[in-house]
């Protein structure tokens, strides 16, 4: 079994975190080190993602079975567990399976509904930049702007964009998640349980989590509390760091 590619800091109670769809664990870093004043941190890159290997099989289901492969390999008994979006998929699955092995549970901006396809147009736009001819990093960033406009997510999405002596190259698998893009949309299995303490996080200004969601939530997660972080979107960890720190540490630390 291939190994995911991890940064690891502090010690303790282990507390893995995992980021969302064309994310990486670089993302977290800061806030990894902030979190390891107080609990062995693993950042982990999701396969297809980061550093970690390539496999055109992509669903929660074995990605989930790559965290718990993960944790054996590391000899980690129990967790705690953040995930962001896709990653917050992750560890909700990961959660319902395997409750024995997870302390408690933070979710970020995700719920365990079904969602339609929503980063069709991302996929397209990355296709649009021609790795084989490409000059720049500047070069790939004025070609997304054509379908993107965001600047923030245009950056988020160039931190994939890599430079060998061979060219550039997407650290991440774009292939495999094009091809299984309706998978990351996927929700949980209704009748699924954890119950354990767990944390749903959302962002004021993003519609991941409606109030009309809550029930489904709470039907799962029957020892689960929902706060929202005002004046974030669904990028909320990266947009209120200070905030998003805070709510989760006194989660954790309760």
């Amino acid at each position: 079994m291939k190994l995911l590619n991890y940064k690891s800091f502090g010690e303790g109670e282990a507390l893995i975190i995992l980021h969302g769809l064309f994310g990486a664990l670089n993302n977290w870093v800061t806030l990894g080190k902030k979190y390891a004043q107080y609990y062995q941190v693993f950042l982990v890159d999701q396969r297809n993602h980061g550093q970690s290997f390539h496999d055109n099989t992509f669903s929660y289901e074995v990605i989930s079975e790559d965290l718990y492969q993960f944790m054996g390999q590391m000899n980690i008994n129990k967790t705690h567990l953040i995930g962001h979006s896709m990653g917050g998929k992750t560890v909700m699955e990961f959660a319902t399976k395997y409750p024995e092995k997870v302390s408690k549970l933070i979710v970020a901006d995700m719920g365990p509904k079904s969602y339609p396809v929503n980063h069709a147009a991302i996929i397209k736009a990355l296709y649009t930049v021609r790795l084989e001819s490409l000059t720049s990093r500047k070069e790939a960033d004025a070609i997304l702007s054509k379908t993107i406009p965001e600047v923030s997510i245009r950056q988020f999405l160039l931190s994939n964009l890599v430079r060998t002596e061979k060219g550039f190259h997407w650290r991440m698998n774009l292939d495999a998640i094009a091809s299984n893009i309706e998978e990351v949309g996927k929700g949980l299995n209704q009748n699924a349980l954890f119950d354990k303490p767990t944390l749903f996080l959302r962002g004021g200004n993003s519609d991941y989590i409606p109030d009309a969601d809550f029930n489904l939530i709470y039907s799962i997660f029957p020892k689960g509390k929902i706060e929202t972080i005002a004046e974030a979107g669904h990028w909320l960890h990266a947009e209120r760091p200070s905030e998003f720190f805070d709510l989760t540490i006194q989660f954790l630390n309760e």
